[in-house]
């Protein structure tokens, strides 16, 4: 129903001042959305249902064949909601390419140039060579995990943190469980029994949700972390009956031997990790678990070893050690949701925006995560790691 074309008033009615629209100069776009290479990534960064709302509104969405297949997607229900199934070298051609991990070097030689890429920042992983070859073919590339919101929160780390949390407290008792050849303990605790024990090191979203599920499970939650600000806050969410301490190695030593599960979640980004040494896993009870979160990072046990969801477990001393890069990925479905939500909302936004380059311009959370922008090297944290110069992107928005 239309607006009603007058107004009462003491003369009577009277006409009312017509309201013209004005149309948003929408940029549309090609977005592909390739398949997975990496090993053991399952996850898929744009779902079916997000498909469908960039198709609404105007935009094609090219996904490579299979791409769902670890997430338990079909191409049909892709298609069905308006994707377009093409193969591996089709989709490289897009405006925007979509990638949970970052494209390996092979499939760099697919892009055209002058793209989007929209994935993970592996900063450890990289080289020079695939720099420079992001450089030739001028490519804009974003980290999401370092897009914040208007809140200045980091909604994919957050989404991704709450999940490996949780995943990683189910992962901990399918092994205490003589399921996966552990030695038959609950994690939790009923009635007249000892609840087991858990030991989570690092009090950041990971953190969090793997206390707040195994204290959901009944378990007794001990939380380490160096910061005595972090430890308020999730004693704040979490309740007062949450033991908290900082890493003072002898505590934290003793806590390990009476340990049942350990979750290693050292928030991504410390300078300086704490690592538990092997001579404090010699002192852990033998089929303890232990779940290390950050091996993407480079773990946070002496003795991890890092492995992938066909061979994920590593044993030292009777310690079972659960280790691989991204314990999201064990959820993929769910995972592939999260990604989707926030994913297909930036995308729309730069469509609105007018293209990438007036996104960026406007959003300071978008510009956080520009690590290069048109084939120059914006970010210090990969250009001194690698010895590589770099420009500061605030000085190069100054030119637009």
């Amino acid at each position: 129903m239309g607006t009603f074309p007058f107004s009462l008033s003491k003369e009577g009615l009277m006409p009312r001042e017509e309201m013209l629209e004005v149309q948003r100069d929408v940029h549309r776009l090609l977005i592909g959305v390739p398949r997975e290479s990496a090993p053991g990534e399952t996850r898929i960064p744009l779902t079916p249902e997000g498909v469908r709302l960039l198709v609404l509104d105007g935009h094609r969405v090219l996904v490579e064949a299979s791409a769902g297949v670890g997430a338990q997607y079909t191409d049909l229900q892709y298609s069905d909601l308006g994707a377009e199934i093409v193969e591996k070298g089709q989709v490289y051609q897009a405006d925007i390419v979509l990638k949970v991990a970052p494209p390996s070097e092979e499939e760099l030689k697919l892009f055209k140039g002058s793209q989007v890429l929209l994935s993970s920042l592996s900063v450890y992983d990289m080289s020079g060579d695939y720099i420079r070859g992001l450089a030739s073919r001028k490519i804009t590339a974003i980290c999401y995990e370092k897009i914040q919101d208007s809140f200045g929160k980091y909604p994919v780390m957050r989404n991704m943190g709450e999940i490996s949390g949780r995943a990683a407290i189910l992962v901990a008792g399918s092994y205490l469980s003589r399921i996966c050849g552990g030695k038959g303990v609950l994690l939790g605790g009923i009635s007249g029994i000892q609840p087991s024990e858990v030991v989570i090191l690092g009090a950041g979203i990971v953190g969090e949700s793997a206390a707040r599920a195994a204290i959901g499970l009944g378990a007794f939650v001990r939380i380490f972390d160096h910061s005595v600000y972090a430890l308020e806050k999730v004693q704040q969410h979490l309740g007062m009956s949450l033991y908290t301490s900082v890493m003072h190695p002898q505590t934290l030593h003793r806590a390990l031997q009476s340990a049942d599960v350990v979750i290693a979640a050292i928030p991504s980004g410390d300078d300086t990790p704490f690592v538990v040494t092997g001579e404090m896993v010699s002192g852990m009870k033998p089929g303890s678990v232990v779940v290390d979160t950050n091996m993407s990072q480079g773990g946070c046990f002496e003795t991890s070893s890092c492995g992938d969801l066909d061979h994920p477990v590593v044993y030292c001393n009777g310690v079972v050690h659960y280790c691989i890069p991204h314990i999201a990925a064990i959820t993929p479905r769910t995972a592939s949701m999260a990604f989707s939500n926030v994913l297909s909302v930036i995308v729309r936004d730069i469509s609105e925006s007018g293209g990438i380059l007036q996104k960026i311009k406007a959003d300071q959370g978008l510009r956080n995560g520009v690590y290069m922008l048109n084939g120059i090297l914006v970010s210090p944290v990969v250009g001194n790691r690698l010895g590589m110069p770099w420009r500061d992107i605030e000085l190069l928005m100054a030119a637009f």
